[in-house]
């Protein structure tokens, strides 16, 4: 799933890789997926992207957002990006593919779920796009040790680390995959309390947030993901499927698994007591 680190290193991808590129085909909805979410109808999207050219992709939390003179492709994050630089590397099955005047293509594809919207600039009023267009990134500036403070509100002191840091988009794109690492380096629990949290706590959180978050971007993504060409990601996550049941690299501890709300967690039960 693209989370806050792939969606800026897939940014990062398209603008060295299809910027200024014109558009010469679009095929929407080629493989009906009732999981795979548009804006309008599909069969609209060729009129509004044919004949224009790239410009500028950035990401908003989890999302890619692709500029297209007056228009906008948006994806979200359970849709897998390729770029192909020939047609016989195109996919067979797709639900979005673009094609470029030089026979390059991008195509994206939705294996559980996913938004593949393209829309007039400005139309798009769905929440999580615009919340992600006006919160900080914590790979920014603007997320500042002030701004994570105001987020730790009296009535959340239940929640747990997990549903305050991955859930109701407090923090655009930081999801249930990066949690696992920005957890495990700030030495706590996935099921601790926001009460549990003393002020030194909540500052070395603040720090891990930035710090780790800020590595798997330069690292080109988790190596649980898939980047632009398909590549596996080089940050080495510590806490994931690639992790778990192996001894914790600090402790020796094995690395465990649990299902938990709704999803699922990996820590180390040495280094991540349950307080």
């Amino acid at each position: 799933m693209i989370e806050i680190p792939e969606a800026a290193f897939l940014a990062q991808q398209l603008n060295d890789t299809i910027s200024t590129k014109t558009i010469r085909r679009v095929i929407a909805a080629h493989n009906p997926h009732g999981f795979a979410w548009y804006f309008g109808d599909p069969g609209g999207y060729p009129g509004m992207l044919v004949g224009k050219t790239i410009g500028t992709a950035a990401s908003l939390g989890g999302m890619v957002e692709i500029q297209v003179k007056d228009v906008v492709l948006l994806f979200g994050d359970g849709v897998n990006l390729r770029f192909h630089k020939t047609p016989a590397e195109q996919p067979l099955r797709h639900q979005l593919l673009v094609e470029f005047d030089d026979s390059s293509a991008l195509s994206a594809t939705v294996a559980m779920y996913g938004g593949l919207w393209c829309f007039p600039r400005g139309a798009n009023d769905n929440p999580y796009y615009l919340v992600s267009r006006e919160k900080p990134s914590p790979l920014l500036d603007g997320f500042t040790d002030g701004y994570f403070s105001s987020l730790f509100l009296p009535e959340l002191e239940k929640l747990s680390l997990k549903a305050f840091l991955a859930t109701q988009q407090r923090i655009p794109g930081l999801g249930n995959g990066v949690l696992q690492d920005i957890l495990y380096h700030a030495g706590l629990h996935p099921k601790n309390k926001m009460a549990s949290l003393g002020k030194e706590r909540r500052a070395a959180l603040f720090h891990t947030v930035k710090t780790i978050l800020g590595n798997m971007a330069a690292g080109g993504g988790r190596d649980t993901e898939r980047d632009l060409f398909g590549n596996a990601g080089g940050y080495l996550t510590r806490m994931s499927k690639n992790t778990v049941g192996k001894p914790c690299a600090r402790c020796g501890n094995t690395i465990q698994k649990q299902a938990y709300l709704g999803g699922s967690i990996y820590f180390c039960p040495g280094c991540q007591p349950v307080i």
